[in-house]
């Protein structure tokens, strides 16, 4: 009993320590390149903006804090607005922005995919045609003679 107790208790110990190891401290650069710039538009890790100079002394103080990056991109929407983020949210409206280049891409492959198979079919008939025919197909008389005489040159 003694033994389960000491397991115990030094789990409890050791839980926020393994919490912290497996969380790791955000920094700026991590975090401001996922961030906009909310005067000029632009990713925050980009912009000379006086701004951004702002955003990114809070972010330091957020850090300072021990706040995790999730906690820090809360406090930005609270303090400027969806707008600070760098990524849609993926809910409501905002889920076409995943979805339309996924959507896109599989159009694409379905249009190549469906195109190789038409070129396919048609190759094989034009084969079998030229097969059933008893080999390679009638030539115009003007243009055999042609390939008659540029073959004959070769000849000298």
């Amino acid at each position: 009993m003694r033994r389960v107790a000491a397991i115990l208790v030094l789990l409890l110990a050791l839980g926020p320590a393994a919490a912290a190891v497996a969380a790791p401290r955000p920094n700026l650069p991590d975090i401001e390149d996922e961030v906009m710039c909310v005067e000029c538009g632009t990713a925050l890790n980009v912009s000379q903006a006086p701004s951004a100079d702002r955003e990114r002394a809070l972010i330091r103080r957020l850090i300072a804090r021990g706040l995790t990056k999730q906690q820090i991109k809360d406090e930005l929407v609270a303090e400027y607005g969806r707008n600070v983020l760098g990524s849609p949210p993926d809910t409501g409206f905002n889920i076409a922005v995943w979805l339309v280049p996924v959507v896109l891409a599989l159009a694409a492959i379905a249009a190549v995919w469906t195109t190789a198979r038409r070129w396919r079919r048609v190759g094989r008939r034009g084969d079998a045609a030229a097969e059933a025919a008893g080999g390679a197909p009638e030539l115009d008389p003007e243009d055999a003679r042609r390939l008659d005489r540029d073959m004959a040159s070769y000849d000298r």
